[in-house]
């Protein structure tokens, strides 16, 4: 929403904007001149923008439908559209890469940016998380080509006309909107169709779609082969269906970020760039903000962030972890997002979270939801097979963590367990 926010003010439009709660992307709006409110209430919009025939009201499915400003513009016929039918518009005149999945979205996004960036190509990117290398959410550099995440939530990504597309994952998820897995999977065989005619559709080997496959050590049609860690970074071929490039770089840890590195090269390649210079241009990809993020670093202390929100995504970072920092006491602490996931993957949740050393829980974030009765992260406590284990508010956090005295730290969820990053790294810091 915020990048589209920054996309309408870059081109000369009036704009002003709700949040649930204050936080440093909404700072920056505000800055930017953007009026932000956090109160659901009419009167404290701009009065400029209660005009309806000039007022695009542009919503994200994580807001209510009972939300008051929502009804409101609702009843006074406003143009209403969803961000992922404002993001098509823009983008259909345009060659657009959309990246979809249930895990990697945003992380293959800014990785793609960074290489049509880094080869000085024409585009616009609208990515789901802040990349490290752009401090934004949002970047320009011509309209030749765009970038976009397909959303799978609400079936977003079906409002999108990509011409050159890639499927990252698809574990169940969102089953408050699709009730099962099977429906899950059908609405991505249904992003596949919306390729363009003449496009391509890259499809991680193994997943049940047809399309062009990328893997590791397999017989994918882009491969990578003999991985070496040096320095903390992967050293790896790269098979293209063309050549194979050596020594090629990529710094952020975890066999999934490899992955998702390798598809936004494939996709890159698309654009006509030199394989050579994309393979460079990989090696100076810093990241993205709350992806597996090293907050502090030292000989005898790490302390990672990440937004991983879903049983797979937790394993991804545990094996990244412990494939970089071997033999290290990892302690986690977790803020289960939504009521309805906790539920949906609870077993899953305990499977993964107990195999870290110590595990922190905090209580649920609601986000969107209403409590479910039952559903409460004491309850998910109880199913986790491991000793070291306790529920904790934020306020304690620290102490507890101290107490656990862990070699790696790492803190896990979608909510609002990001803004407690910056006090933690603080008290560690001066502990350490």
């Amino acid at each position: 929403m915020s990048a589209l926010a920054r996309y309408f003010m870059f081109i000369d439009k009036k704009v002003a904007g709700y949040d649930k709660t204050e936080t440093p992307l909404t700072k920056q709006l505000a800055e930017l001149g953007i009026a932000v409110h956090y109160d659901d209430d009419i009167k404290q919009v701009p009065k400029e923008f209660l005009e309806a025939n000039t007022t695009l009201i542009v919503y994200t499915p994580a807001v209510s439908i009972v939300h008051n400003e929502y009804q409101y513009f609702l009843k006074h016929a406003f143009q209403i559209k969803k961000r992922s039918e404002v993001l098509g518009l823009i983008t259909k005149d345009t060659f657009c890469f959309a990246v979809a999945g249930t895990h990697g979205k945003t992380t293959t996004s800014c990785i793609l940016a960074h290489l049509l960036k880094e080869t000085n190509t024409s585009f616009t990117a609208f990515l789901g998380g802040i990349s490290e290398d752009f401090n934004s959410n949002f970047f320009f550099q011509g309209t030749k080509y765009s970038v976009v995440e397909a959303d799978e939530f609400d079936r977003s990504f079906l409002r999108l006309f990509p011409d050159v597309a890639c499927i990252t994952s698809m574990d169940a998820d969102h089953l408050d909107i699709y009730g099962d897995h099977e429906a899950l999977i059908k609405s991505f065989e249904e992003f596949s169709k919306r390729v363009r005619p003449g496009g391509k559709l890259f499809v991680r080997n193994g997943l049940p779609l047809k399309g062009i496959t990328y893997g590791i050590e397999d017989n994918a049609d882009y491969c990578i082969r003999n991985i070496k860690i040096e320095h903390g970074t992967y050293v790896f071929d790269l098979k293209t269906p063309e050549a194979t490039l050596t020594g090629v770089k990529f710094s952020k840890p975890g066999r999934h970020n490899l992955l998702n590195g390798l598809v936004a090269f494939a996709m890159a390649l698309q654009t006509g760039c030199p394989a050579s210079q994309l393979a460079g241009a990989l090696a100076t990809f810093k990241g993205v903000q709350r992806r597996f993020s090293y907050k502090i670093k030292e000989d005898d202390f790490i302390f990672i962030d990440d937004y991983a929100h879903h049983p797979a995504e937790i394993n991804a970072v545990y094996n990244a972890i412990i494939e970089m920092h071997p033999n290290k006491k990892i302690v986690v602490v977790f803020q289960p997002h939504l009521f309805s996931r906790t539920r949906d993957f609870a077993d899953g949740f305990a499977e993964s979270l107990a195999k870290f050393d110590g595990i922190l829980l905090l209580e649920i974030y609601p986000a969107r939801e209403k409590p479910i009765k039952g559903i409460s992260s004491k309850w998910l406590l109880e199913k986790i097979k491991n000793p070291h284990k306790k529920l904790v508010t934020k306020s304690e956090l620290t102490k507890e963590i101290k107490n656990l005295n862990p070699d790696v730290l790492v803190t896990l969820g979608a909510g609002d367990i990001g803004l407690e990053v910056s006090r933690i790294k603080k008290e560690l810091e001066y502990a350490h």
